[in-house]
């Protein structure tokens, strides 16, 4: 069952976020945008309001939250009401999936991830933004989980975890990126997006089919 009810519940909250915390947003979508390749046709699994598909040109998004589906709308998106596990899409059609800070959110994340693998086209990527739990800000996230509106249902994962996910599912070939090198409250400017993982709290993976 998707886990919808704060999205649906606090929707300005949420919105909120990214407008207090600029900079971690900015610096997150930076990170993103370094693994998508800007001629090929993707869609965004979990696409929220739209976010993250607005400004990187993703016009199409995966979302369950009505709520949220009728602001990413707004922005321009075709939305398709929907959950990862179980995804209304035809095999081999899209040359690249993102999702960002939702495998938290996932009840099933191998079953997700196949349906991933199986929409898209031979040597798709898949690309995976999150918060690395064995990180500083994944540690606050965990230490703080009860009273979060958001995170409460929340699962968080380290990155060997979501790389065991991706090789378990036909993923290979990964390359990684981070960014976010301090506590939320502290960042004050756009932060570095460097290769690799283990430094910044905010990782992405990308991995081909």
């Amino acid at each position: 069952m998707a886990r919808i009810k704060p999205f649906e519940h606090y929707l300005n909250k949420y919105e909120n976020w990214f407008y207090k915390n600029e900079f971690t947003y900015l610096s997150e979508l930076l990170a993103v945008k370094k693994m998508l390749h800007f001629d090929t046709m993707g869609i965004e699994i979990g696409v929220g309001s739209g976010r993250f598909a607005e400004p990187l040109g993703i016009k199409i998004g995966i979302e369950p939250s009505q709520k949220m589906i009728q602001l990413a709308v707004q922005r321009g998106l075709d939305v398709i009401k929907g959950v990862a596990e179980d995804l209304s899409i035809k095999k081999d059609l899209f040359d690249f999936a993102l999702m960002v800070t939702t495998i938290c959110f996932l009840d099933d994340v191998t079953k997700a991830f196949r349906e991933v693998f199986r929409i898209l086209k031979p040597s798709g990527c898949f690309i995976v933004g999150f918060v690395d739990k064995e990180s500083t800000v994944g540690k606050q996230y965990l230490a703080h989980k009860d009273e979060s509106l958001f995170y409460q249902e929340a699962k968080f994962f380290s990155v060997n975890e979501v790389s065991q996910y991706l090789k378990q599912t036909g993923f290979h070939n990964f390359k990684f990126v981070q960014t976010i090198y301090q506590p939320l409250n502290e960042i004050k400017q756009i932060q570095e997006v460097k290769d690799g993982y283990g430094q910044g709290s905010f990782v992405v993976i990308r991995g081909e089919k």
